[in-house]
């Protein structure tokens, strides 16, 4: 059964300190965030494509691509604010941060009630300006969480990745609750060939879709059955309707 809740704010530290980044996991998960940590630009990247974040807390002296750097294409690509740390504290590398487009700035070392208290402050405001409510429909399957709004599925604190193929069927399932969705619409769905805006316009049979594609659904499903189900060969909550598709039924 949906319900409403407050779900627990999402963090992503990006830091090369191995040390930095264990302090900061444990501190702020004891003081109810979710952590990701990257030790790089490159796997913070890779994390962005599948997971999404409340909070960004970027290292600026780091090897390779730095901190500065990094800011400046996270606030071309998603709107999730950065607060940036580093060891530099010279004012113009405070602006320098600034100028790249981070809400706020740390400088090292710091203390860890301080670092608490601007994340608290950054994330009231977001929430203040945001058109949407911090309040999201939540269904449950068993022991897992999924975020209507976010398309986020957890079990407890860790969040189990999802592809964006497994993304696509979930929202379309949880679109069309307890009816079944035919695996031509699910194919739809995936390959993204028509608006979400069009699709209450156009039947299902008059867009293309290729028999591998229809099939390719059928392994997606069994893909996302393995992160949701209890038992993958008794199916309780991604049902198969012979003949047609599919159909979800969450607690």
């Amino acid at each position: 059964m949906a319900s409403l809740m407050r779900e627990k704010k999402h963090i992503l530290v990006v830091d090369d300190d191995q040390r930095i980044r264990e302090l900061l996991k444990r501190f702020l998960r004891e003081n109810n965030y979710v952590i990701s940590t990257s030790s790089d630009a490159l796997t913070a990247k890779n994390l962005l494509n599948s997971l999404r974040f409340d909070l960004i807390i970027v290292d600026v002296m780091m090897p390779g691509e730095d901190g500065i750097t990094l800011t400046r294409w996270l606030t071309k690509t998603i709107k999730t604010p950065i607060l940036l740390l580093t060891a530099k504290t010279e004012i113009n590398d405070r602006i320098l941060g600034l100028e790249s487009g981070a809400e706020d700035y740390l400088p090292k070392p710091f203390e860890p009630r301080e670092l608490l208290l601007r994340i608290e402050i950054i994330l009231r405001r977001v929430i203040s300006t945001s058109p949407t409510e911090s309040v999201e429909k939540i269904f449950s399957f068993g022991a897992l969480k999924y975020n209507v709004g976010r398309c986020e599925l957890w079990r407890s604190d860790n969040q189990i990745k999802l592809t964006p193929s497994e993304i696509s069927i979930l929202k379309c399932l949880v679109r069309n609750l307890r009816s079944p969705v035919h695996r031509h619409e699910l194919a739809i769905e995936i390959n993204q060939q028509i608006t979400e805006s069009k699709r209450k316009y156009v039947l299902a049979d008059q867009v293309m879709i290729t028999d591998s594609q229809q099939r390719a659904v059928d392994v997606y499903v069994t893909r996302l059955r393995k992160k949701i189900e209890p038992n993958i060969k008794l199916p309780r909550y991604i049902r198969t309707v012979r003949g047609i598709g599919y159909m979800i039924f969450p607690d």
